[in-house]
């Protein structure tokens, strides 16, 4: 008959067994300075000192590291998400298990409004408005033009609202694509399910807004060579539930065949003829095809535009799927990302005479936290 003691001394001996393993795969199993799926730096191994010991601070450390680097880390966090998800959990870092396999980004009141309608406003005051014209596009996110796949009950800040405001006290000309979006919400989609970005298609119904604020012939979606370059997209919002069994998304992009373009990417000296880097289909990070990822300022030529006009576009990531419907108008195309060019874009307007337009473009969830629009002046 076996003893309570020798029950007691063999499930001791297996967790020691275990724990040594576990020790041993920790030591032997390669690896990671960076977790694709959650698209972020994992811990260092830290530095030792009597200091740190005595603080608090190196354990704190030791830990973080033995968590981040958990042997099949990735199948336990994933498994950790789909089973709250299963539970009925509906909101994991702040991003919204929705209705269609939609992940969708909560979207809080804003706490810089003040801050960003003063920048706004110093700039279009020093702009010479006999010369160029200006126009403000605020991008509504997914949780405002999807809200009917939110969850039952989820609280939400108006985000027309708040655009409205800043539209109204900065003074500049609106370009208001809600109401094109929201027409659009039923012809396809819209926004990435696993991205906070919107898809080509809805950087198409952003680009009808600003044709029709501007009075300017659209080029038709029909009219365009479509290629959907991948169907393994996994974007920011993927990252932060981190349900690694969803569904991913499928990009789309759009060239021109009458198109006849330079690009040239001022930090780097490159020069292309695409819009896009399809090496970034390699990577996570599969948006970043668009316009080859971050440059401070990148300038587009194309010679077969239907005008001779020069667009100035301040803006952020959104842009970078409009920006090949844009092309068709202009004949040149400045596009700064602010939050690295340095020298304000404000005084490269005032160098550049043949600038004729001027937009800038930013998304609602981010407006309140990005550096750029603050860099614009």
């Amino acid at each position: 008959m076996i003893t309570n003691v020798k029950i007691k001394r063999t499930v001791v001996c297996l967790l020691c067994i275990s724990i040594l393993l576990l020790s041993l795969c920790l030591l032997v199993s390669p690896k990671k300075d960076f977790s694709e799926n959650e698209n972020r730096y994992l811990a260092k191994f830290p530095s030792f000192s009597a200091k740190a010991l005595l603080d608090g601070e190196y354990t704190d450390s030791l830990g973080d590291w033995l968590a981040d680097h958990f042997p099949q880390r990735d199948f336990f966090v994933g498994l950790k998400s789909g089973t709250e998800i299963a539970g009925g959990r509906r909101e994991i870092n702040h991003v919204y298990i929705a209705k269609d396999d939609y992940f969708i980004e909560s979207y809080a009141n804003p706490q810089n409004t003040e801050r960003i309608t003063d920048t706004l406003i110093r700039f279009y005051d020093k702009i010479d408005k006999t010369r160029v014209d200006v126009n403000l596009m605020l991008v509504p996110t997914a949780v405002t033009i999807y809200s009917d796949k939110l969850p039952d009950h989820a609280p939400a800040s108006n985000q027309q609202e708040t655009a409205s405001a800043i539209y109204n006290e900065s003074g500049i000309p609106a370009i208001d694509c809600t109401d094109w979006l929201l027409s659009g919400a039923s012809k396809g989609q819209l926004y990435y399910r696993t991205d906070h970005h919107w898809t080509t298609l809805g950087a198409y119904y952003g680009y009808l807004a600003y044709c029709d604020t501007k009075g300017l012939t659209p080029v038709s979606l029909e009219s365009l060579t479509a290629q959907t370059v991948t169907d393994e997209f996994a974007g920011t919002l993927y990252s932060k539930v981190n349900d690694y069994s969803h569904i991913k998304d499928n990009i789309t992009i759009y060239t021109n065949p009458e198109d006849d373009l330079t690009v040239t990417y001022a930090d780097t000296g490159e020069v292309t003829d695409s819009l896009y880097n399809l090496d970034y289909l390699k990577e996570k990070d599969k948006y970043s095809l668009f316009l080859n990822n971050i440059h401070p300022l990148i300038e587009i030529e194309n010679k077969a535009a239907a005008s001779q006009d020069t667009l100035m576009l301040v803006k952020d990531s959104y842009a970078n799927s409009m920006v090949p419907f844009l092309v068709h108008h202009y004949r040149k195309i400045y596009v700064f990302d602010t939050r690295y060019y340095r020298d304000g874009p404000s005084s490269f307007l005032s160098d550049h005479n043949d600038i004729t337009d001027v937009l800038l473009l930013y998304n609602m969830n981010t407006l309140d936290t990005d550096t750029g629009i603050r860099g614009i002046y």
